[in-house]
């Protein structure tokens, strides 16, 4: 079973998406902040992030960077949402390190082909 990293602080979001990823039969962890979402992808070793942009603690651009600076979990690709789609916020997650970018609300059968794209 294919296991996905969902990073999301709000939690209406972080039930609606983990259930319709687990009913296309991903395993779903999940971090509600930036810091968990560090030490969940070092422990769990998913094989993708969905990571919130708009984080507590630390945001996820700054979460991306540091998962990609570091060698054992650089390779995990990451796919930004945010409900903030502004002009520029995509180059703005690809150059903290995301692999792609997703806007919210979540169009749940655009975000399954960019997940399957990217595994």
């Amino acid at each position: 079973m294919v296991r996905i990293l969902l990073v999301e602080d709000n939690e209406l979001n972080r039930d609606m998406l983990s259930r319709r990823l687990a009913r296309r039969g991903y395993e779903v962890v999940m971090a509600v902040d930036g810091l968990e979402a560090l030490g969940m992808a070092a422990s769990a070793r998913p094989a993708l992030v969905l990571m919130d942009m708009s984080l507590p603690l630390m945001d996820g651009w700054e979460t991306t960077r540091r998962l990609k600076a570091d060698p054992q979990l650089r390779a995990i690709p990451v796919i930004a949402l945010t409900a903030h789609a502004m002009e520029g916020d995509r180059e703005r997650a690809l150059a903290a390190g995301c692999d792609d970018f997703d806007t919210k609300p979540i169009e749940f059968e655009r975000l399954l082909r960019k997940i399957e794209g990217l595994l």
